[in-house]
């Protein structure tokens, strides 16, 4: 039990012994409260006053119940966690009070909270410890477990879907290894075999590689030394990454002039971002169409856009493009080799750096990817960086 908890537990208790002294003797109690009033004119607050403040402000739900299930003190947190409503507890609160307070000095007894039904503002998870204090109360302690749940929703989906992404390239290249086998005679049919191999295991190489880049940017490992970083010279070495992507889809890509700005940051993973939203764009874009990429300083941002004449994203999918794994188009992505980690890369990239990426996008017109840095100051400092978790359209 935590110290917290604890104390809390005192305060009930204390707060009880006050109760049953007002029923005891209410007029003995009424003449004391009146000197004690006057008292506490002089000197402050009493103990049983603040511990009561404490009661109050706790961030856990308390509600303490007597032998019959009634509720005789809580707080405004248990209100809002649903664990009292118009004065009465909930049915489950009150189950698990009736256990505990059968079987004192044994282990608290734990129960879901949770809404049944969502009902405005509620948090969607609650979880509830129920305690005997003994001569037949008990108290119940509930705290909101929202997040601990959707965390572990998104841990087990990533799991799932990074063992659905390895299975697929791992699953092929077993199956064209056969193939290429029961060909041994034919030299046209193994070679055909073997570069499909070949794509699939750069496919996997690439998976992992992401995976790894995409962990170490949500986890607690810190960036390297953030240094000047000239846009110019970011741009042109991304651009050099996709130029073998961008030929082979036919694709032209229009830059504009130098700008000479400068950020700071991690120049690698800076290329690397760019680079994802370049190949990305090239990704969705018809062949034979252009795809160009512009840089601006607006006050203190540097922007760095990606714009593509492709099939846009339709306005329902695009608060997910970022998502882990998400894709629009999944047969699509899947013959173009993308990952769904790429448009994921790029949001941590930026948020460790100070920036953030902003999306435009019309179906049928075409997207534009906005890569939003601060710009190098005087001083070559750069603000604190932001924590988000998300995913991509590659």
């Amino acid at each position: 039990m935590s110290l917290v908890a604890s104390l809390l537990l005192a305060a009930v208790a204390l707060l009880l012994g006050l109760v049953a002294g007002v029923a005891l003797g209410r007029r003995a109690a009424v003449a004391a409260a009146d000197v004690g009033q006057a008292r506490a004119s002089d000197l402050g607050p009493t103990l049983a006053d603040l511990i009561l403040r404490v009661f109050r402000s706790s961030e856990t739900g308390l509600a303490v119940l007597t032998r019959s299930s009634e509720v005789v003190l809580h707080n405004p947190r248990a209100v809002d966690l649903g664990v009292v409503r118009a004065g009465m507890v909930d049915p489950r609160a009150r189950t698990a009070c009736l256990q505990a307070a059968a079987n004192p000095g044994r282990v608290p007894v734990e129960v879901d909270l949770s809404p049944l039904e969502r009902r405005g503002r509620e948090p969607a998870a609650v979880l509830g410890c129920v305690r005997s204090l003994g001569d037949g109360f008990t108290v119940v302690e509930a705290t909101d477990t929202s997040e601990t749940v959707r965390l572990e929703a998104t841990r087990r989906d990533f799991v799932a879907n990074v063992s659905h992404e390895l299975k697929t390239p791992v699953g092929a290249v077993g199956l064209l290894a056969e193939a290429v086998l029961d060909a041994a005679d034919d030299p046209a049919e193994v070679h055909r075999f073997a570069t499909r191999i070949l794509k699939e295991s750069t496919r996997l190489g690439a998976l992992v590689t992401e995976l790894i880049a995409l962990s170490r940017l949500t986890g607690a490992e810190r960036l390297p030394e953030l240094c000047a970083v000239d846009v110019d010279e970011l741009v042109t070495e991304a651009l050099a990454r996709c130029r073998l992507s961008a030929e082979s889809a036919g694709i032209e890509i229009a830059l504009d002039r130098p700008s000479g700005l400068e950020v700071d940051g991690d120049r690698t993973l800076l290329v690397t971002a760019l680079s994802n939203l370049v190949e990305n764009a090239i990704a969705y874009s018809p062949r034979e169409a252009s795809v160009s990429v512009s840089r601006r300083r607006i006050g203190d941002t540097v922007e760095i856009a990606v714009t593509d004449r492709g099939i846009g994203i339709a306005p329902q999918h695009q608060t997910r493009v970022f998502e882990r794994f998400f894709r629009v188009d999944p047969a699509r992505s899947r013959a173009t080799g993308g990952t769904g980690l790429g448009l994921a890369i790029v949001k941590h990239v930026l948020a460790n750096h100070g920036g953030h990426v902003r999306l435009w996008s019309s179906p049928g017109t075409g997207s534009t990817f906005t890569m939003c840095l601060p710009a190098r100051g005087t001083d070559g400092t750069v603000p604190a960086a932001a924590t988000t978790e998300s995913g991509g359209r590659a």
